[in-house]
């Protein structure tokens, strides 16, 4: 059964960092584009980084240029996003994707073009 399980949300004050992680069971990572996404309370779900199945190629939305920053380790089917200088417009659930994309630059996209999807791990950024 394939799953992701997303880890390291948690309430946290501007200025502050996080590192999310993303874990993948049941199948490897090896072979996917991976991309985090997130979802504020009455927004639309937005990707906001991506990363080749390499992990040569990362694409930034521009509310993520400078402060997040994405990397994979395949050896552990594990792939991260490091958060730092966090402000409240931050705050949402974060969600990690993946599809089987090989031999490309990611390049950010809307939700549909990702085939699985891990639960979503919530992030609060307030004083």
């Amino acid at each position: 059964q394939l799953q992701f399980v997303e880890s390291g949300g948690d309430l946290v004050q501007p200025g502050g960092s996080l590192r999310l992680s993303c874990t993948a069971s049941g199948f490897t990572l090896d072979y996917y584009a991976i991309g985090w996404f997130r979802q504020a309370p009455g927004k639309e779900r937005e990707e906001i980084s991506c990363i080749s199945s390499s992990g040569r190629s990362t694409n930034y939305a521009d509310s993520a240029k400078g402060r997040f920053t994405i990397s994979r380790d395949n050896a552990k089917n594990t792939v991260y996003l490091q958060m730092n200088s966090l402000k409240p417009e931050d705050t949402a659930i974060y969600h990690c994707a993946a599809v089987r994309q090989l031999f490309r630059p990611c390049m950010l996209s809307q939700p549909a073009e990702y085939d699985y999807w891990g639960q979503g791990t919530q992030v609060t950024v307030s004083s």
